[in-house]
């Protein structure tokens, strides 16, 4: 399947520069996914960032995608891009829902700032207060999901959209720290049933399933056992 742009098409061929555990990759891969756009990925080690990717990626981060030529940077612009020259659309085509949808893309991204200084978090009190934090958030979310005027199991009723392709690698990051120590104290995820549901269907859909490795779980334990952080000491105690 290709894409189509007003000046001819984007190719099939696409490839999408990657860190295997990047959330904002997986963003992209999902969408890629879901528009049925064959791409190949060529993943980076981003604490021995190459030169060639210094030369594409400005701001020295991943996602990059490599389209005709070019490349494009920021996960955000690459998913505008996508949605532009390829069906199905995931952005709704009222202005105001869409402008709502793109609110939610930048909460999702502030979620995940929540999550980083969840796991990065110094001390035990420290820790305490990340997850009262990104409590409060799913909060806001589960309030959100409530006053949908459609139902179905994503954000927006019955279809996916880019927000769900934001989410989608939020909730898996729960997939994995769910099973470390003490996590069922912080309570993240009780009495928010529809933000369960939500979570649980992003994590069913295709898409969001093959945006990762097979390897992923694994690279995400080790990533957090080495740290340094309360929530690595709690997992070094366990495996000790």
């Amino acid at each position: 399947m290709k894409a189509a742009d007003a000046e001819g098409g984007a190719p099939a061929a696409l490839t999408l520069v990657s860190h295997a555990l990047c959330p904002y990759v997986q963003r992209v891969a999902i969408v890629l996914h879901e528009k049925g756009l064959p791409f190949e990925r060529r993943t980076i080690d981003l604490a021995r960032k190459p030169g060639w990717f210094l030369a594409i990626s400005p701001l020295g981060k991943t996602p990059v995608l490599q389209v005709r030529g070019e490349s494009l940077f920021e996960s955000a612009v690459i998913c505008e891009y996508l949605d532009e020259v390829a069906m199905p659309a995931l952005h709704p085509q009222d202005p105001l829902e869409r402008a709502r949808h793109r609110a939610w893309m930048e909460f999702g991204s502030a979620v995940l700032n929540g999550i980083g200084a969840f796991y990065a978090a110094p001390s035990e009190a420290a820790l305490q207060e990340r997850a009262q934090d990104l409590r409060a958030r799913f909060v806001q979310l589960e309030e959100a999901l409530e006053k949908r005027e459609s139902a179905g199991p994503y954000f927006a009723g019955a279809g996916f959209s880019m927000v769900d392709a934001v989410f989608g690698p939020v909730f898996r990051y729960f997939d994995v720290m769910d099973a470390l120590p003490g996590m069922a104290d912080f309570a993240l995820w009780q009495g928010l049933p529809r933000l369960a549901r939500w979570r649980a269907a992003l994590a069913a859909r295709a898409s969001v399933q093959q945006a990762v490795g097979a390897d992923y779980a694994e690279g995400l334990r080790a990533f957090l056992l080495a740290r340094g952080s309360a929530l690595s000491r709690r997992m070094g105690a366990l495996s000790a």
